[in-house]
C-alpha cells in the first residue's frame, strides 16, 4: 500500500543513518556484554575460589592490557600521555572493582548491579548540584527521586543466607561502587577532561590492576589449571570488559542519547535476567517494582536534555 501513496500526500520522516543504526547496535552489544561482568566474577569467586579482590585485579589488568594493546596497534597513544589524569583514574578504576567484586560476594548479582548502576545518577546530580550550589531542575529531580524509590524497593530482593550484616555489607559497597563511578564521571565529563575515554578504560584500567596486584596477590591468584577456571577469566578480560567498552565508545560516536539510555539499561537487566536464570537467584515483587523504577530513572536521566555518560 505504501507504494501506491503518492509522496504528496504522505510525507514521510527523514530516514534515520546507517551510521546511528550501527551506533545503536553497537552500544546495545556494550550493554548486554555488561551485564555479563557480575556472573563471571561471581563464577569465578565461587567455582575458582578467588578473592572478590582478585577478580578485580584480573579484570583490570587482563581487560585493561587488551584495550591498551590495541591502542598501540591503532596509533592512539601517541603523544604525551596526561599521566597525573591516568594515575587519578587507576585509583578510581581499582576502587570501583574492588567494591563492586565485593558486593557480588555478599548479595545477589542482579541486586548488587541494580544498586550499583541505579545509584549513579543520584550522586551524579547531587556532585553536579553541589559544585553549581544550585537545585535540580524539576524533571532530573524527579528522575532521581524514582531512583530513590526504586533503591529503597529493592531491598525486597531476598537477603543472602548469613543475616542482615551481609546484605547492609553488600548494598554499601554497591552504593561505594556507585559512588566511585560518579566521580569518574564527573571528573572526565565534557570534552575538556584532557584524556581520551578509551585510553581512561584501557590504560587507566591497567594501572588500576596494578594498584589492587598486591592485595590480590595477598588473597590469593592461583586459578586451578582447568578449563572452566581459565575460560571464566578469559571470557572476563574479553567480552564485558575489552569487547564492551570497544562497541561503547564505538557506537557512541553516532548514537542517540536513547540509545544511550538503551545501553545503561541494558546492563543491569541483563545481569539480573541472568542471575535469576543461570544463579536461581529470586526477586520479590516489590524488588521487580524497585527494579523497574531503577530503569525508569536511569533511561530518564540519560535522555534529559545535555546528560550523556561521560566515561
Amino acid at each position: 500500500m505504501s507504494r501506491s501513496t503518492p509522496r504528496s500526500c504522505a510525507a514521510s520522516p527523514d530516514p534515520v543513518p546507517a551510521s546511528a543504526h550501527r551506533g545503536f547496535v553497537l552500544l546495545l552489544t556494550a550493554g548486554l556484554l555488561w551485564g555479563t561482568g557480575g556472573i563471571s566474577g561471581h563464577l569465578l569467586q565461587a567455582d575458582a575460589g578467588l578473592a572478590p579482590l582478585s577478580v578485580a585485579a584480573y579484570r583490570l589488568l587482563l581487560g585493561g592490557g587488551l584495550i591498551t594493546v590495541l591502542l598501540v596497534a591503532t596509533g592512539r597513544l601517541r603523544g604525551r600521555p596526561p599521566v597525573r589524569a591516568l594515575l587519578v583514574n587507576g585509583v578510581l578504576h581499582a576502587v570501583f572493582q574492588g567494591l563492586y567484586f565485593g558486593s557480588l560476594a555478599l548479595v545477589p548479582v542482579g541486586f548488587a548491579t541494580l544498586v550499583k548502576i541505579g545509584s549513579v545518577p543520584v550522586f551524579v546530580t547531587a556532585g553536579l548540584c553541589l559544585a553549581a550550589r544550585r537545585a535540580p531542575a524539576p524533571r532530573l529531580a524527579a528522575a532521581v527521586l524514582i531512583a530513590v524509590a526504586g533503591l529503597v524497593l529493592l531491598t525486597g530482593f531476598p537477603g543472602p543466607d548469613g543475616g542482615g550484616w551481609r546484605l547492609a555489607g553488600g548494598v554499601a559497597c554497591a552504593l561505594g561502587a556507585g559512588l566511585v563511578f560518579s566521580v569518574m564521571t564527573l571528573l572526565n565529563r565534557g570534552p575538556g577532561a584532557g584524556i581520551d575515554p578509551l585510553v581512561n578504560i584501557g590504560v587507566g584500567g591497567l594501572i588500576g590492576g596494578v594498584l589492587l596486584l598486591p592485595a590480590g596477590l595477598w588473597a590469593g591468584m592461583a586459578v586451578p589449571a582447568d578449563a572452566e577456571s581459565i575460560g571464566l577469566l578469559a571470557f572476563l578480560a574479553l567480552v564485558p570488559t575489552a569487547i564492551a567498552y570497544v562497541a561503547y565508545f564505538a557506537g557512541l560516536r553516532t548514537a542517540s542519547d536513547s540509545a544511550v539510555a538503551m545501553a545503561t539499561v541494558t546492563e543491569p537487566l541483563t545481569a539480573a535476567v541472568l542471575s535469576m536464570v543461570l544463579l536461581g537467584e529470586e526477586m520479590t515483587v516489590l524488588g521487580m517494582l524497585g527494579g523497574v523504577l531503577l530503569l525508569v530513572a536511569m533511561a530518564a536521566d540519560y535522555l534529559l536534555p545535555g546528560r550523556r555518560r561521560a566515561t
